[in-house]
């Protein structure tokens, strides 16, 4: 899986003769200082402008620098009018689109579908800087700005949206984002490679109808490109085999006896040269049900979502075609993963590591909790079915040289303000996938599994933690670094494969608290998020206990939970509630299961068929928990100790046969309705509106409307729970490396499950002694004596 070109082997176009930037430009002012007429790019997107490797933009922007480009950004533009889009000028090459770190429609809109007030990548922490479909919104503004200039869309947003797929806020099939927005390409994962051809190829004279077949692009296209051979994807719809590694020792080789012989002459031949094959893959295309059949048809639909997620490893992957009327999506195979010497110049370009001087002293949430965090790597190969990961960055790691991170490391030290000695975290989409990969390059290039380590690890995956390892004692001994943290979620099920790693983290790097994710506990539930049983965890918690009591330190693990996932009946959240108070867990903050798009759960939710198997119409069927109310009561059970739900828990545990489970022994879940509780929940109740949303009918607005709009937007915060003001957003725990492929980086957004998902239940407090916990949105477990460490690990979002 060798790409032609190296990143950094492009001939620089001219403008390099201008040098670096301080900060990319955002005024006129600013381009005038640096002796600009123009801009050759101008980017757009949703976010702040923070000049930090952990954010999409400024990687994109450097990237773009360091081939010779001039590069301006338009940050979170005034969207009304196309005005804010033409404050830097008539770019002269292209507009290049993102709605920024998160997806839009997730950064605004809580899996209940209610409004948010708070965006982490905005200055003050200020909810609405950003239009809901943003990508769309943005790139119709470019368009009415500068017709003719080119406009190129990435990022989260329209890299999950390249194929026709489920929108879960207006709970319809929508068209690929290529289709609604009218952009030119689409580009898909991580950007840095098919953005740099891009740039230099617009930039030598072509047009975006010579750059048709650009790996990880997508575009609009009257018929398949010419050459190509079209399979329908019913005629697979079947996991590809991973071919048998040839044997190294020659088994069954004939051997020369003791006493040897003479070697036989042979007649001279003459030898025939021919091309070599062309694997089956190559120049294929898969031929996915059109957007009119799949909107129509949920057991077409669940079919082309599994074709997709077959068609995700660059090294055999076939490009897609789905028609749209009389257009088709044309979807290429995914850009080749970047090399270590790639990665290493992508993070080792000159980032100031801070935000642009323009917003003054406001603080960005995003940029705090990242600021002394360090991204090691990219990709995951778990393939957790509600975490879109697999689909945007793929699953093979791409790993950054140790030299390159302590470099990184020293650069924090050295240039970022207030610095205290600790790094909050090294890590990525997981804390502990760093350079690990499939033993054998043939089958890493041929294999279409889903994931590498379910329904169990796969005998080529490398487990060895050892660089890790390594990686961590080396930034230890830096001068000047007092402690290591690592905030990434764990993937324990790949830890205890190495007890050496388990031992090492509990000893250095935990910091009281440590997050991992079992998502629930239950078989029926795990299966469909492709996730390990609880065997694995108690394998995790029993070395974590043991070498921390060898280390001398009282820590603890904070598992987080998902309630209301595909395939997740009210009995097993029961029993997940039971075995959260049986381990003396409270849970503060819980998450619902969030429907992103494309995420194979997603389609699990809408459908009610698994992707993950073979798709039919008779079989298959996924039980499905939707409506509010249901919902609601899934979330209520993660949070048994909370009194607000125990009306809703007492009258589904009558109605499936459990009121055993409603008292005040041990064994109770909830206790019985006590006197002056009908009053308090009355008292509690009274006056009470639902909370209003963008996605309330629209007689339910009218009837609640009243009053002047301050006082609506007053009591529509007031109304909307606090779990959701305070977190609850998507991403993967962190802003990416690059914008364009935005998914997981090794700081950011706080954390979440998966691209689409929010923040998961388990921020809350295991029982302390039978204490309520003492402040919402952290973790303490049952004390056995003995003081965790002042500070935990962050609030990043455990790995799946």
């Amino acid at each position: 899986m060798q790409p032609v070109t190296n990143l950094f082997s492009y001939p620089r176009y001219w403008a390099e003769c201008y040098g670096t930037a301080p900060f990319l430009p955002m005024s006129r002012a600013e381009m005038d200082k640096l002796g600009w007429d123009s801009c050759d790019i101008v980017l757009v997107t949703g976010d702040a402008y923070v000049d930090h490797p952990s954010f999409g933009m400024a990687v994109i922007g450097r990237m773009l620098e360091s081939q010779g480009f001039r590069v301006g950004i338009i940050a979170q533009p005034d969207w009304s009018s196309k005005d804010d889009f033409m404050r830097l000028g008539k770019p002269n090459l292209f507009y290049g689109v993102t709605a920024g770190n998160m997806d839009s429609m997730i950064n605004r809109y809580t899996a209940d579908k209610k409004l948010r007030h708070d965006d982490a990548y905005t200055p003050g922490d200020v909810g609405g800087k950003r239009p809901d479909r943003a990508t769309l919104v943005y790139t119709q503004r470019c368009k009415e700005a500068y017709k003719e200039v080119p406009v190129v869309i990435g990022g989260i947003e329209a890299s999950l949206r390249r194929i026709a797929h489920y929108d879960y806020w207006s709970e319809t099939i929508r068209r690929s984002i290529l289709i609604d927005a009218k952009a030119d390409i689409l580009i898909y994962g991580n950007a840095e490679r098919p953005l740099i051809e891009v740039a230099h190829r617009i930039a030598g004279g072509e047009t975006i109808d010579t750059m048709q077949d650009i790996r990880g692009t997508a575009v609009i296209r009257k018929e398949p490109l010419p050459g190509w051979r079209g399979v329908d994807s019913s005629k697979l719809d079947q996991i590809g085999r991973i071919d048998p590694i040839p044997n190294p020792y020659m088994e069954g080789a004939p051997c020369a006896d003791d006493e040897g012989t003479a070697p036989v002459e042979q007649e001279a031949k003459p030898i025939l040269v021919q091309p070599p094959k062309q694997k089956p893959w190559e120049k294929t295309y898969v031929k996915l049900p059109a957007f009119e059949r799949v909107k129509e048809d949920k057991v077409l639909y669940a079919h082309a979502s599994r074709i997709l997620h077959h068609e995700t490893n660059p090294g055999c992957a076939r490009a897609l075609s789905q028609a749209h009327g009389d257009r088709i999506i044309w979807v290429n195979p995914p850009a080749f993963p970047l090399e270590t010497d790639e990665m290493d110049g992508v993070f080792g370009l000159p980032y100031q590591r801070v935000p642009h001087p323009a917003y003054g002293n406001e603080k960005i949430p995003a940029y705090d909790m990242i600021k002394t965090s360090v991204n090691i790597m990219r990709g995951c190969f778990g393939g957790c079915s509600f975490c879109s990961i697999t689909e945007h960055e793929g699953r093979i790691i791409q790993s950054r040289s140790e030299e390159s991170i302590l470099k990184e490391i020293e650069e924090i030290r050295d240039k970022v303000p207030g610095f205290t000695g600790v790094i909050s975290d090294l890590g990525g989409p997981t804390a502990n996938m760093y350079r690990l990969r499939c033993k054998s390059p043939k089958a890493e290039q041929t294999c279409r599994r889903a994931s590498c380590v379910w329904p169990t690890i796969c005998p080529h995956m490398d487990t060895d933690h050892s660089p890790t390892i390594n990686l961590y004692r080396k930034a230890r001994d830096l001068k000047g670094i007092k402690k290591i943290l690592i905030a990434s979620g764990v993937r324990y099920d790949i830890a205890v494969e190495d007890p050496r790693y388990i031992k090492e983290l509990a000893k250095y790097h935990v910091g009281g608290y440590l997050k991992i994710a079992p998502e629930h506990t239950e078989e029926g539930p795990l299966s469909k998020m492709m996730k390990p049983g609880m065997g694995s965890y108690y394998s995790f918690k029993e070395l974590f206990d043991k070498y921390s009591k060898e280390a001398g330190k009282q820590q603890y693990l904070i598992p987080y939970f998902i309630s209301a996932h595909p395939g997740t009946t009210d009995e097993d959240m029961v029993n997940m509630a039971l075995w959260i108070k049986a381990n003396r867990f409270k849970l503060d903050q819980v998450q619902n299961f969030y429907p992103s798009p494309l995420a194979n759960a997603t389609t699990m939710y809408y459908t009610e068929k698994n992707p993950l198997n073979k798709v039919s119409r008779q079989g298959g069927d996924v039980f499905v928990v939707k409506g509010e109310r249901r919902r609601r009561l899934h979330k209520a059970l993660l949070r048994y100790h909370d009194p607000a739900g125990w009306p809703m828990i007492r009258e589904a545990l009558l109605e499936m046969g459990k009121g055993h489970l409603i008292g005040n022994g041990p064994d109770c879940l909830v206790p019985p309705e006590g006197r002056g509780e009908a009053k308090a929940e009355r008292s509690r109740s009274k006056g009470l509106k639902p909370a209003l949303t963008r996605h309330s009918a629209i007689t339910h607005q009218r009837s609640n409307g009243a009053g002047n709009k301050a006082a609506r937007s007053e009591a529509g915060a007031a109304n909307v729970p606090a779990a959701s003001r305070s977190g609850g957003k998507a991403g993967n725990g962190k802003p990416v490396g690059s914008q364009f492929g935005k998914g997981t980086g090794a700081g950011g957004k706080p954390s979440a499950q998966g691209a689409g998902q929010g923040k998961a239940a388990g921020q809350g407090k295991p029982a302390h002694k039978g204490k309520a916990p003492s402040r919402a949105g952290t973790a303490k477990p049952a004390a056995q004596g003995g003081k965790p460490a002042a500070k935990g690990n962050g609030s990043k979002r455990p790995a799946r």
